[in-house]
């Protein structure tokens, strides 16, 4: 059984190797330690639990869990939810996440910057592996109001849309995706280092 004093060692560059020697036991002890206050604690939990949803489904099983966190009165919890979500759509079979995407994407609404931020970036794991949510995706990120995030946040999270909506045009290009971009670039919000990342990208 996995202890906290051996989870705390683990270096970031191991969290992968080390995952695959995990139980069934270990793995719900994870889950649990998802619920702790302590930060250290949580975080590394997470990092494992993601590392470990690369390779196995196990932890697919816990998909209800993390679904509760999306509506979680705190914003750790809420992160939690949305990163295991995306990292665990691969193994969703059962489809689950039609019946979870809408309480998801509130999240891009979150009070908390850095929670959207983390909700946005973990998309790309859901439109890679579902390329039928895309249209609902799309109308989501293009509806969030830049303007009303904190000023040091916007380019950040204009950032993280138009990296989204590069990688869903791949598949599904659209008018609306390509005005989105076209006025992202030309807004004045991003600097010129921003604009050159973003035409790289596509």
């Amino acid at each position: 059984m996995i202890i906290i004093e051996r989870l705390f060692t683990i270096g970031k560059e191991n969290l992968l190797e080390f995952s695959k020697t995990l139980q069934a036991g270990d793995i719900s002890q994870l889950v649990e330690w998802l619920n702790e206050k302590d930060d250290k604690l949580r975080y590394h939990s997470l990092l494992l639990l993601e590392r470990r949803s690369e390779e196995y489904d196990d932890v697919y099983s816990y998909w209800n869990v993390f679904c509760e966190k999306l509506t979680s009165t705190n914003s750790y919890q809420r992160s939690i939810g949305v990163m295991l979500i995306a990292a665990n759509v691969k193994w969703d079979k059962e489809n689950r996440i039609d019946n979870s995407i809408d309480d998801y994407l509130r999240v891009l609404n979150d009070e908390k910057p850095i929670t959207v931020r983390q909700c946005i970036q973990s998309l790309d794991k859901i439109v890679s592996c579902r390329t039928d949510l895309h249209y609902k995706v799309t109308n989501k990120l293009i509806s969030i109001d830049i303007m009303d995030i904190k000023p040091t946040m916007r380019k950040l999270i204009l950032i993280d849309i138009l990296n989204i909506l590069v990688l869903i045009k791949k598949h599904n290009t659209s008018e609306e995706i390509d005005t989105y971009i076209f006025k992202a670039l030309t807004g004045g919000l991003l600097d010129k280092k921003a604009i050159k990342q973003v035409e790289l990208m596509l």
